[in-house]
């Protein structure tokens, strides 16, 4: 969150707007934190969006002459978003998903990791670690100020009164796992001579 996805979004939207392309943009519908038919980037940017509940209605809603496919969110959808998302791109239609690649947990989230993997490109954004100012790839989840617990509900729609972006320094989570896997220490570095 924070890194700029939905400006990305409406970026490339508006650009295949501009080259007289046939451009349709859909939202998850539980998404309703700034308007429920629009992406809208925190800093109050706005596209018009068709609110969908999952890819069955997405493909209901879809027109059969798209030429540029944007879909906010992806992270909400269901895996079958990956084989619209091929099927498209093979019949020549540019595919753009945003979304965010792990949950608050630093886990992958949806199917995002299967798209990461089919995709011709990716562009993978970083924020600004709201705690230190470092570069940020993590949603920190906040719950009353205070860090969420690891074994939360994994969907909760938020924006600032929920989430901070936050840099793996800064990522600490109530009841995380410990790794089962145990690193050697780190040797200490000799002095060059």
């Amino acid at each position: 969150m924070y890194a700029g996805k939905s400006e990305e979004l409406i970026r490339r939207a508006r650009r295949a707007l501009y080259a007289k392309r046939k451009v349709q943009v859909f939202k998850p519908s539980i998404d309703k934190r700034y308007d429920e038919s629009m992406v809208v980037t925190h800093m109050g940017a706005r596209h018009e969006a068709v609110p969908v509940t999952g890819v069955k209605q997405l493909l209901e809603k879809l027109d059969p002459c798209v030429q540029t496919l944007l879909i906010e969110e992806c992270q909400f959808f269901d895996d079958s978003l990956v084989d619209v998302a091929v099927q498209l791109a093979d019949r020549g239609v540019e595919v753009i998903l945003a979304g965010l690649d792990q949950d608050f947990r630093r886990r992958p989230f949806g199917p995002m990791p299967q798209l990461l993997a089919l995709a011709d490109e990716v562009v993978k954004l970083k924020a600004i670690c709201m705690h230190c100012g470092a570069p940020a790839s993590h949603t920190y989840r906040m719950i009353d100020g205070k860090p969420a617990n690891f074994h939360d509900p994994i969907v909760l729609i938020g924006a600032t009164e929920a989430y901070e972006a936050r840099c793996r320094n800064c990522f600490k989570l109530r009841g995380e796992p410990k790794s089962r896997v145990t690193l050697p220490k780190p040797r200490p570095r000799r002095p060059k001579s």
